[in-house]
């Protein structure tokens, strides 16, 4: 028994991970009711897409990154195809990260980092929408790991491209 907590003591420590949310803010936010510009009354079934893309980068700070979540909801019309709202949000979060081995840094900044700012997108997006006329919108759970990934494979798939392209 002994033996075992010897070796413990003996095991290399993996780093702890401190993750510290030092700012969140809209930098960017634009609504447009385009409804109520045309003055259209009535029931109407409404089409809803979001574009979601993310950015992040390293800041002056030792430890401190910046991540973006920039979001774009897109409502039409289902009976005629015409719009009715544009949403467009940036929002950022400002954090200090310590402990996350360089490799792992950019995944984790592009994942765990969104996934703390989503609940108040969401927040943002349900009040602004409301407040401009409409249902409130709920988003949905964003998966972020799964956008990580096809972003990943979508790079991938344009360097095999550029590649292919190179050689003819």
């Amino acid at each position: 028994m002994a033996e075992n907590e010897n070796a413990q003591a003996a095991a290399p420590q993996a780093p702890q991970v401190k993750m510290n949310v030092l700012a969140q803010f809209i930098r960017d936010m634009s609504f447009e009711n385009i409804l109520s510009q045309k003055g259209a009354t009535g029931e109407v079934q409404p089409d809803v897409k979001v574009q979601v893309n993310l950015d992040a980068k390293k800041r002056q700070a030792d430890n401190q990154y910046e991540v973006v979540l920039k979001l774009k909801v897109d409502s039409t019309s289902k009976s005629n195809g015409e719009h009715l709202f544009l949403l467009e949000l940036d929002y950022v979060g400002v954090f200090n990260i310590e402990g996350i081995p360089e490799e792992q840094l950019h995944p984790y900044l592009l994942i765990e980092c969104p996934r703390m700012l989503f609940p108040f997108v969401r927040r943002i997006v349900s009040d602004v929408t409301r407040d401009g006329g409409f249902p409130p919108l709920n988003l949905e759970t964003i998966d972020f790991m799964a956008l990580y990934r096809n972003e990943l494979l979508r790079r991938q798939a344009a360097t095999a491209a550029g590649e292919v392209k190179a050689d003819a």
